[in-house]
């Protein structure tokens, strides 16, 4: 089975780079999956949980915004604000940012600009979270 040569790359580093069977993520126009042979595509990202496929073993992983390009030859490049392993989550941390955010957003306007820097602070923290927990629940299965 041929596979997708796979690279998530952040500002400060690069998360991932190896061949993957497939990978899944959220765009801006919803949930895709690549396989090897998808056609090029450029795709905004929104925070959510993105998944990697290799060998049959799905692994999370939490992407807070970027972009996804699908190249020719079955190359495929995530440039995210942010990634991590859902290993690599500090959940405690993730609900301290999200009391952060839900006071900031209680204390500002909503046409201000620190509205919407709460309101992103509050989704990572809230998509952090989400699939920690979840990841963890899968263990305890």
């Amino acid at each position: 089975m041929s596979k997708i040569n796979f690279q998530i790359t952040t500002p400060e580093r690069t998360v991932y780079q190896a061949p993957v069977d497939s990978v899944t993520l959220t765009t801006e126009m919803g949930e895709i999956t690549i396989l090897p042979g998808h056609i090029p595509l450029v795709a905004n990202l929104v925070p959510g949980e993105m998944q990697i496929k290799v060998a049959g073993v799905t692994t999370p992983y939490v992407v807070t915004g970027g972009f996804v390009e699908v190249r020719p030859k079955s190359e495929v490049v995530v440039l995210a604000d942010a990634a991590e392993h859902v290993e690599e989550i500090d959940v405690k941390r993730a609900e301290e940012a999200l009391k952060r955010a839900k006071d900031l957003m209680d204390n500002v306007k909503r046409d201000d600009v620190k509205f919407a820097e709460a309101a992103a602070l509050l989704e990572r923290s809230l998509t952090r979270i989400r699939v920690a927990r979840k990841k963890r629940t899968q263990r305890h299965l």
